[in-house]
């Protein structure tokens, strides 16, 4: 009996150690993926800007308990005529001294814009689901 505890222990806290690192590493991922999305959806919205959406994903990481979760985060946003990108980083908390899981998570999004004349699609005047005196919002 002595010697099965002594064999099977160690593996036992091992796997234990492991499925908590995993967990740990999987939760600090959501949130960095959580942040990059929010931040992305405030900066792609028609007049906002990279720094908005910098500012909403770092929000969200301190909503989401900041250093608890992620430590050292860090969000980087760029913004052009089509596309909003942010990526959050940072490290995950670890159970073993020494090692910091590192965490990137990035999210794009369509900036929103109107785009089109109008003429051809549903005649001028006329409105169509979508669609806004002709012109749409992509």
């Amino acid at each position: 009996m002595t010697v099965q505890m002594v064999i099977l222990l160690p593996v036992v806290f091992l796997f234990m150690f492991m499925a908590l690192q995993g967990a740990l590493w999987f939760h600090a991922r959501a949130v960095a993926l959580g942040a990059a999305q929010e931040g992305a959806r405030v900066a792609s919205a028609a007049g906002s800007t990279g720094v908005a959406g910098a500012a909403a994903a770092a929000d969200f990481v301190a909503d989401a308990g900041g250093a608890g979760v992620l430590i050292g985060s860090g969000v980087n946003a760029t913004r052009d005529a089509t596309a909003a990108t942010v990526t959050v980083t940072g490290n995950a908390h670890t159970v073993i001294p020494g090692w910091a899981p590192a965490i990137q998570q990035s999210a794009s999004v369509p900036v929103e814009r109107i785009t089109g004349s109008g003429h051809g699609l549903t005649g001028p005047g006329t409105y169509a689901a979508g669609h806004l005196g002709g012109q749409r919002w992509v």
